[in-house]
């Protein structure tokens, strides 16, 4: 974690030691550097190794380095280009020199007047020429803030080429190779997994039948850190699928399941589905008979399926950096100033096979994590990063065409857009349950207002899969927010087939995610799911609404017309 000014000047005799990745060219500032007070864990780990030609805290300040240098590394003279024996008086000074000129000796002592007041009848005043701006009171209140780096993320991008079955697991070279013996190992994952099969399906080979598919994955490890933070690789070009039936042929799906041909099955490009070019891992894994309703059957193939992926993981650590070949720099912001929003997404947690894993230990991983239907539901607030950084796996089975599978949250465009977006601050991505029984749909949806209350929120978007049952939740979250006067818009698959039967005076501002012609749940994977335009258009009106611009009331019913009306104004 980096540290504050004031941290430095504390330290500035230890060694000076990067707390996250900085390129050539960079600055060197206390929110460079490592807090030195944790360094005799992380060398008593064996984490980190101090030279003794290392430099120290007070050298650096303010040198330039020299070259490309992960987090965690020691500088060395070798490494920075350092202007002085010793910054710290330096930068001391300057902060000095260089505040406002008060026609005075900047290093004079300002005398500072203190007084008590019990009752004051009348006014005080002070005398004339007395410099306001120098005491402590109008210092504090005229102090600017900045904006602060949280925390950082880095994502190193390995291009596949090639995808192949062999003796053993193996990455070099954008040839990725699985061993065979892979999916009879992954039966131990649960013993409700009957049979695993794997195949490799290139983009001009999707004209092939399949049974539904559940979910779609990224390939992705931790290299330094934890989720939301640190150095995350990711293979590129490809995508594992997964697939289920149970033993008697039963699709695993709730409402609308997706077997079929591939490439008509699957609308590409989106978010969570496969790119055009994508190489698909395709892993089908047969359950045990009746349960592919209940929570125990979709997350038994789950695990198999994670087990498969998490060999895949191990070998893509040891991945050299300069391996890879795109590097993406993710910050979670604090910024002064802007009005904070939230981003809340309702997931399903009914039960049956209605849930979802949080914050697992890989990312888009099984292990480590928590389902949200056995924490209640309640709202779990998540940092942008860690959402970015595959803090959701998704397990739920609804229609194809809604449902927001795992590589959606791994690319999902409001965390992106908001995250990005200078004119707000997001504090949080909150994720909340959708329970099946009424009161404890009022009960999470009243905790869900309550945070956002004490978060002190200017404005939330509220975004939900799916449809039905889950828009009472999605109206309920939406009212409790809006009744503590924060701004608030909604965001749905809605159309002529999932149309809101439940509302109330706070969702006067909803965006429309059909892509259907007809408005239906088509079952093409992920064809009505949030896409950039859709996250643009949920933006610009939470903005305007906030700024107090008056919304026009929406249709009683679904137009196309209107999302074409309101994209043409955004452009």
């Amino acid at each position: 974690m980096s540290i504050t000014f004031e941290t430095a000047k504390q330290h500035q005799n230890d060694p000076a030691v990067l707390c996250c990745l900085r390129t050539k060219g960079t600055i060197i500032s206390a929110s460079d550097l490592e807090d030195p007070s944790i360094f005799p864990d992380l060398e008593e780990s064996g984490l980190l190794n101090i030279p003794e030609h290392g430099l120290t805290i007070g050298q650096v300040l303010g040198a330039t380095l020299e070259r490309d240098a992960d987090s965690m590394t020691p500088l060395t003279p070798e490494l920075v280009s350092h202007i002085s024996e010793n910054q710290m008086d330096e930068l001391e000074s300057e902060k000095i020199t260089t505040s406002p000129n008060t026609g005075e000796d900047p290093t004079h002592e300002t005398q500072v007047i203190r007084f008590n007041i019990d009752k004051l009848v009348g006014q005080i005043e002070l005398p004339p020429g007395l410099n306001v701006n120098a005491l402590p009171f109008a210092t504090t209140a005229s102090k600017k803030a900045e904006d602060k780096v949280i925390r950082t993320l880095t994502q190193r991008a390995y291009p596949v080429d090639q995808v192949c079955v062999g003796a053993e697991t193996s990455f070099q070279d954008k040839v990725l190779t699985i061993r065979e013996a892979l999916c009879e190992e992954s039966l131990k994952a649960d013993p409700l997994v009957k049979n695993v099969e794997l195949d490799i399906i290139r983009p001009e080979d999707r004209h092939i039948y399949s049974n539904t598919i559940m979910d779609v994955i990224p390939i992705a490890t931790k290299v330094e850190g934890i989720l939301g933070e640190g150095v995350t690789h990711v293979m590129n070009g490809v995508i594992v699928v997964l697939t289920g039936v149970d033993e008697k042929g039963i699709q695993v799906h709730e409402f609308g399941s997706c077997e079929g041909y591939l490439d008509e099955k699957i609308r590409f490009g989106r978010p969570g589905s496969p790119d055009s070019e994508d190489i698909m891992i395709r892993v089908n894994v047969t359950v045990q008979e009746n349960t592919g309703m209940e929570r125990r059957g979709p997350f038994a193939a789950h695990k198999a399926c994670d087990s498969i992926i998490q060999e895949i993981r191990d070998v893509l650590k040891d991945a050299p950096a300069d391996a890879s070949t795109d590097q993406k720099v993710f910050r979670d912001w604090k910024k002064s100033g802007k009005p904070r929003v939230i981003l809340v997404k309702e997931i399903m947690g009914q039960g049956a096979m209605h849930d979802n894993v949080l914050l697992p230990s890989e990312p888009a991983g099984v292990i480590g994590g928590r389902r949200n239907v056995d924490l209640g539901n309640v709202p779990v607030v998540l940092s942008p990063n860690e959402v970015r950084d595959g803090g959701i796996h998704a397990l739920t089975c609804i229609g194809p065409a809604t449902k927001e599978v795992t590589r959606h949250y791994f690319r999902e465009p409001l965390v992106n857009l908001m995250a990005e977006d200078e004119e707000i601050n997001l504090a949080g991505v909150v994720f909340i349950g959708s329970p099946q029984v009424n009161d404890e749909k009022s009960y999470v949806s009243a905790r869900l207002g309550a945070l956002a209350e004490a978060l002190d929120v200017e404005g939330a978007i509220v975004t939900t899969e799916g449809f039905g049952n889950n828009h009472i939740d999605f109206a309920g979250n939406i009212e409790q927010i809006g009744r503590r006067g924060i701004k608030v818009v909604g965001v749905s698959f809605c159309a002529y087939q999932g149309q809101l039967v439940v509302g109330n005076k706070y969702m006067d501002a909803m965006v429309e995610l059909n892509k259907d012609p007809e408005g239906f749940e088509n079952e093409i994977l992920a064809d009505s799911t949030i896409c950039p335009t859709d996250a643009e258009r949920a933006l610009i009106m939470l903005k305007t609404k906030m700024a107090g611009v008056p919304i026009e009331p929406a249709n009683r019913k679904w137009s196309q017309e209107v999302i074409d009306a309101n994209e043409q104004l955004m452009s």
